[in-house]
């Protein structure tokens, strides 16, 4: 049937900000459904709180709202917007349990909004577990035995009746497994039973006997209102049940399916989607196979895209969200044309010819205290996938995409053997290592069916590893690299061999690999990603790389001769432009560098050049097959950049965009382009020289530049031994922030306030030598922190773009304090220092772009912290904020376009007040610490915008799931050193009603203040104490600054408290300020303003005063 015309209006709901178990790839398929339900003419009115991502440009929809996703704030959009519909099902589970809410509350009914994709009853059956269960009881579809509970005595009767441990919990409603795990014994199946229940909205969780050493299946399906039903792709898990499907290594097509197994789940899927009722969208469906008799069980289904539709739209090129729009307003699968053939429909099922790997990334060593075990609770923060012609191919380049230090599985580096005992400990525990000792076990001699048994990976994947281990023996290992002929280096290759392993194995260098190679006749071709295994012609160029065997043919003489190799890459007549992405998502690299990439990709295509995007991150609008004219998705490494670059010969690359992955090619780049090889592509890198940004991070160098500008920065020094150290923090005065110089992103930094706290640091947390000293730094007490982003051309002239002030004092990461923009506090001669100094660093650096620079204010005295000559984390903010997109603009002034011929004057001015809040997620990883210090950990930020700085506040911490309270009880606890500061907080709150509550020291002094407060015991002192009070509900907020390790270790129990009941807790005396701000303003303004981007950007930005 054609599309709907009973519709005008269409809401679609974002998933908020970055977390762990809802990224990017929401914002991927957002953007797909805004551009594809515009394109059919409908208005689209999108609500989402992230400010970093693309779908939230107002270019991307009629009208956009970042702000909190609550029921209550929606309702307003609802009832002011007035759409006629709402799609649910492309932001996640934030998004699907949004539209649940407004449908019980009555507000979709009241403004006559129908819900499409997918209707109530559909999303209550697939998520409601009950539901769930008794659907697939209908249709005769095999689930695990289980049942469900609603409370703890209810838990307790399910577990009897399953009689068998392991358990598995699985919480309702909830995103990334949150709340759930795996109970070895009844002590951990209580601790789990309550955070599963605490953790789902609908105070449902769903026990289920373990399934452990199963097989694990996922199957990605669309159906439209026809009953059409299409199976997009099979994703089959490396590793077995146990570990959530976001924690595996996942490999698609499935590999170990036998063809009437693969059946059985294609038909169990098309049962069970027609059960569920989706009749018009995407569904993920995950099915378990007992591998000794064949035994299939469905596990759960999303009634929505998902994690790994993202992964099997990029997997097959098949737009899934986009398609999945257009079925909800009412097309059907064979009336929509697949945007890759241009001529097969969508109901015609993606068919590839090639293997796709993901392999997940992890942040546990920013989480002391958290177990790195995987679990059924999801816990990585991003992941990397990669194509081959083979599962060994795509394997070795997805791990080498992950950008852990790893060149390939192994044959990178010196293994040490491991005990037998230890090994067979690291092979049945599920951690982000465990792949590393399968190598370690087939290197000491095991057999596949010893692995096997210990770690439940299927034998096939077993045998493939095992013959890795097996080539490296007979065609590499012993062998210089003048030994290696045509043959032998061909198949290492083909199995994924990187020229790094190659090199690391036969002593040589990784460029000297290539250059064997192409001596040799030994080159990548590239290959295309058609949805159809080449059985139609594409019109998308989306490539990967592989190593083909060379064609021959008998020749007129009689001879053989070898053909060229078959690439295709097609010609271009304009000129390209290469773009570098991120890699995959981490701590302090997110979504922001891809919002800078895709924006990069947009602003030149304007300008008329075809843009080529390189990247290894699935989850990516900037890996989306339209987004740029080309799309290679291959490693972020040397060696993989330079085969697209010889491939493709851009006039330009930039590597600015996509933060530190594409930056620590430049030098590398730079010196491969100025080489033979390199001037014969003629390209060359754009923007801010590879030199400049090297010596902004210089220290040495940077030191120079800023004493010849007479710009002040604080006392600091450089140690390579622990002794050097010591003399060096005494010559500054305590405190001091010491940190490696070989780490980045606040990785191991740490703020030491005595010679005994820095003495343990040199010991436990660095490794000092001469050739990785440590920096020692001024630490600047209660300084505030400013972040400046400016925009420089190839003339010399610099605008700021944003000056932000930080909310958290200088000390804590600039990824993890809140910020403001315009200043708050700053005083007029300050503003002008930094403006000033801004300036001449963008001019002395050369600057040709963006440049982030961080400086903090104490006591009026300006310090400048560092200087990037690069896109930043705040440029998304500041663009959103201010209407001024400074990543297009930049990439016109790396084009060579002038800020003059851009209409870039001055400094915009935003017309609201606007704070960017952090998201952190300490509830994901019991055992760590939420204090914040200089190490970052946020995954994702929020945004909130209104005319007070307070009202602004309240809303970015509702955005990031902080609910302030309006009253209550707050419990205080502070350093002696933040003692005085503490009143006027204190007296604040009194003053809007709250209860003080606090321990003996803090409650006498703010009782000599003239406050009234009550004491509470620490944990220590007894009974009831301040940990009773939060578990009982009797603290509705806490303020805990802790100085010193010492001190925060003490509060720790205190913190972690508050995190299991969901206390808000802030850990900084600024933060508290805020936090007075911001209650006073939700007081006197409890219905929370709203605005759309249109509107706040119609008119031209204001400019500040020059």
């Amino acid at each position: 049937m054609p599309r709907r015309t009973d519709l005008r209006r269409i809401l679609l709901l974002g998933s908020g900000p970055i977390v762990i178990g809802q990224a990017c790839e929401f914002d991927y398929s957002g953007t797909q459904a805004c551009k594809a339900l515009r394109a059919e003419g409908y208005e689209v009115v999108l609500v989402n709180s992230n400010p970093a991502s693309i779908m939230t440009d107002p270019e991307m929809a009629d009208r956009t709202y970042i702000e909190p996703l609550t029921p209550e704030v929606v309702a307003r959009v609802i009832e002011r917007e007035r759409p006629d519909a709402l799609l649910p099902t492309m932001g996640g589970q934030t998004a699907l349990n949004l539209a649940v809410a407004l449908a019980e509350n009555g507000t979709l009914a009241r403004w006559g909004v129908e819900l499409i994709g997918a209707d109530l009853q559909a999303i209550r059956k697939a998520e409601d577990r009950e539901l769930f269960k008794q659907a697939m009881e209908r249709i005769g579809v095999a689930v695990c035995p289980s049942g469900i509970a609603r409370s703890a005595e209810e838990a307790q009767a399910v577990a009897d009746t399953i009689g068998a441990w392991p358990l598995i919990i699985r919480p309702a409603f909830t995103l990334g497994g949150a709340g759930g795990g795996i109970a070895y014994n009844p002590e951990e199946f209580r601790a789990i039973c309550a955070s599963g229940l605490e953790a789902s909205p609908v105070q449902q969780i769903l026990i289920e006997r373990s399934l452990l050493g199963w097989k694990e299946f996922e199957l990605e399906v669309m159906r439209d209102t026809a009953d059409n039903v299409v199976i997009i792709c099979s994703i089959e898990n490396l590793d077995p049940m146990g570990v959530h499907t976001g924690d595996s290594i996942t490999v698609a097509p499935a590999m170990t399916l036998t063809d009437r197994e693969y059946q059985r789940l294609r038909d169990q899927s098309i049962a069970i989607i027609r059960e569920i009722g989706v009749d018009t969208g995407g569904s993920n469906i995950q099915f378990a196979i007992n591998p000794e008799n064949g035994d299939v069980v469905v596990i759960e289904m999303n009634p929505r895209v998902s994690r790994s539709s993202a992964l099997a739209s990029k997997a097959t090129g098949f737009p899934i969200a986009k398609i999945a729009a257009r079925l909800a307003v009412g097309y059907r699968l064979d009336e929509i044309i697949n945007d890759i053939t241009g001529q097969t429909p969508a109901s015609f099922e993606p068919t590839i010819d090639y293997v796709v790997t993901k392999v997940p990334r992890f942040a546990f060593e920013k989480f002391s205290g958290s177990s790195p075990v995987l679990t059924t609770s999801m816990k990585s923060v991003g992941e990397a996938m990669a194509i081959g012609r083979c599962f060994e191919e795509s394997f070795q380049k997805a791990l080498r995409s992950l950008e852990t230090g790893q060149a390939g599985w192994g044959c990178d580096r010196t293994a040490e053997p491991v005990p037998d005992a230890e090994l067979d400990r690291l092979l049945r525990q599920p951690t982000p290592e465990r792949i590393f000792a399968v190598r370690q076990a087939f290197e000491q001699g095991r057999s596949v069916a010893e692995v096997h048994r210990l770690s439940s990976i299927d034998p096939w994947f077993l045998t493939k590893l095992e013959g890795l281990i097996a080539s490296e023996r007979t065609l590499l290992r012993g062998r210089p690299l003048d030994a290696l002929e045509a043959g032998p280096l061909r198949r290492l290759k083909q199995l994924g061999y990187s020229d790094r392993q190659i090199a690391w194995a036969t002593g040589a260098s990784e460029l000297a690999v290539r250059s064997r190679r192409d001596r040799l006749g030994v080159r990548p071709v590239f290959k295309t990603v058609d949805t159809c295994a080449a059985e139609f012609a594409s019109t998308t160029p989306y490539h990967y790389a592989s190593y083909e065997q060379p064609l021959e043919r008998l020749g007129a003489d009689g001879q053989l001769e070898t053909l060229p190799d078959a690439s295709e890459v097609r010609p271009e007549e304009r000129l390209k432009v290469m773009i570098l992405g991120g890699g995959p998502n981490r701590i302090g690299q997110g979504i922001e560098f891809d919002y800078c990439c895709c924006h990069a990709s947009f602003a030149l295509q304007d300008e008329g050049f075809a843009t080529v995007m390189v990247n290894s991150n699935p989850e990516t609008v900037s890996t989306d097959y339209d987004t740029s004219d080309r799309l290679y998705f291959e490693p972020l490494t040397l060696e993989d950049v330079l085969n697209v670059i010889e491939a493709e010969r851009p006039e330009g690359v930039i590597v600015q965009f996509g933060g530190q992955t594409p930056l620590k090619l430049a030098l590398p780049l730079l010196r491969w382009l100025e080489s033979e090889a390199g001037r014969a592509t003629g390209t060359r890198l754009w923007g801010t020289s590879p030199r400049s940004i090297d010596l902004a991070e210089d220290r040495e160098q940077f030191e120079a530049v800023l004493r010849q500008l007479a710009i002040r920065q604080p006392a600091n020094g450089i140690a390579r031994s622990e002794a050097e150290a010591v003399a060096v923090a005494g010559r500054i005065g305590y405190p001091v922030v010491v940190r490696p110089s070989y780490v980045l992103g606040g990785r191991a930094m740490e703020v030491v306030f005595e010679a005994s706290e820095l003495e343990r640091y040199m010991r436990e947390a660095v490794k000092v030598d001469p050739d990785q000293p440590v920096l020692i730094d001024q630490y600047l007490e209660n300084a505030v922190e400013v972040d400046v982003d400016a925009l420089a051309d190839r003339d010399g002239r610099v605008v700021i773009g944003g000056l932000m002030e930080h909310i958290e004092p200088a000390g804590v990461h600039s990824g993890d304090s809140a910020c403001c923009l315009p200043s708050v506090t700053l005083a007029p001669e300050a503003l002008a220092t930094i403006r000033a100094w801004s300036v001449e660093l963008a001019r002395a650096l050369e600057v040709c772009g963006l440049i982030n620079l961080q400086f903090a204010v104490r006591e009026g005295v300006v310090y400048i912290i560092e200087a990037n000559p690069r896109a930043s984390r705040t440029v998304p903010f500041v663009a959103k904020a201010t209407g001024v997109p400074l990543a297009r603009i930049a990439s016109r002034l790396m084009a060579g376009r002038t800020l003059a011929e851009l209409g870039l004057a001055s400094e915009p001015q935003p017309p609201l007040q606007a704070v960017k809040e952090a998201v952190l997620p300490f509830r994901r990883f019991p055992g760590s610490d939420s204090v914040l210090g200089p190490e970052m950990r946020s995954t994702g930020e929020v945004m909130g915008s209104a005319s007070s700085f307070g009202l602004a506040y309240a809303k970015a911490e509702l955005g990031a799931g902080e609910v302030l309270p309006t009253g209550g009880t707050v419990f205080l606890s502070t350093h002696d050193r933040d003692k005085a500061p503490l009143v006027a907080v204190a007296r604040g709150l009194a003053a809007l009603g709250f209860r003080l509550m606090a321990t003996s020291g803090t409650a006498d002094h703010l009782r000599r203040e003239g406050l009234e407060v009550e004491t509470v015991l620490k944990v220590h002192e007894g009974r009831p104490n301040v940990e009773d009070a939060i578990r009982s509900g009797g603290i509705q907020l806490i303020i805990n600054t802790p100085i010193g390790r010492q001190a925060a270790y003490d509060d720790r129990y205190l913190r972690r408290a508050a995190l299991d009941y969901q206390v808000p807790t802030v850990t900084t005396l600024a933060g508290a300020r805020a936090v007075v701000e911001a209650v006073t303003a939700l007081q006197q303004r409890p219905d929370l303003p709203i605005h759309a981007l249109q509107d706040l950007h119609r008119q031209p930005p204001v400019t500040a005063p020059a």
